[in-house]
């Protein structure tokens, strides 16, 4: 749907020069009593602005492409694909994420855990991976994500908003960290962690310091700053 809230129904060739980024979802999340999946908003530090989700498992997604530094921009619900099947059937599909990375290339993202993807939609997924190869487009169906690394991303994502940055206590943290060391240690090295720790976790978020997310973050978490001690 274009930013003018009007929704237009154009060529597959020509939806790929579409910057769906700058339009409107073509769906409303239903939300009523009883209802068993969990819509709402997530806000977006890369797009600075929120992005719906439809569920839990869509949220973590969502909160997964806004952590990628190579993510330009993401929205909910971009578009509608439009085809028939080999029944001769209209069939439809409004992917779940659009995103444009840093180089200009696109993919589109379907979230959905492997125990609930029956045949239909399989078919659905396997047309829209066709419809992205044909124009050029990535797209890629996401399941369940790592509980630990998805665990660590929440709780990152608590401090992705610009409100927690500091530029002087970051300093400190940044000439700390130029070697590995203790995440508490760090921060108890630059201040009041009370004051000093939505700094760190800010920086973090930013992937400007890194440590090994597989494992539960801790005071004791081994952090270094991005770009040390790689080969």
């Amino acid at each position: 749907m274009a930013a003018d809230g009007v929704e237009r129904r154009v060529p597959l060739a020509r939806a790929a020069r579409v910057r769906f980024e700058d339009g409107r979802p073509v769906r409303e999340f239903p939300s009523y009593r009883g209802q068993r999946n969990y819509p709402g908003l997530y806000w977006s530090a890369t797009a600075g602005t929120h992005v719906g989700y439809e569920s839990w498992l869509e949220r973590d997604h969502a909160m997964l492409l806004d952590f990628d530094p190579q993510v330009s921009a993401l929205v909910s619900q971009p578009l509608w694909l439009f085809w028939e099947n080999a029944r001769g059937k209209a069939v439809s599909h409004a992917p779940d994420y659009f995103v444009r990375r840093a180089d200009g290339s696109v993919l589109l993202v379907d979230s959905r855990p492997e125990e609930r993807r029956p045949a239909r939609d399989l078919e659905k997924f396997a047309a829209t991976e066709r419809a992205c190869a044909e124009i050029g487009w990535g797209y890629a169906l996401w399941g369940e994500l790592d509980p630990v690394e998805s665990g660590n991303l929440r709780w990152l994502a608590g401090y992705r908003h610009p409100r927690c940055f500091n530029a002087e206590v970051a300093g400190r943290l940044r000439e700390f960290f130029a070697a590995p060391g203790l995440l508490m240690e760090g921060a108890e090295s630059a201040g009041d962690p009370i004051a000093v720790l939505p700094v760190l976790f800010h920086l973090m978020w930013r992937q400007e310091l890194v440590c090994d997310l597989s494992v539960v973050l801790g005071d004791r978490t081994v952090v270094r700053l991005a770009g040390e001690g790689e080969e």
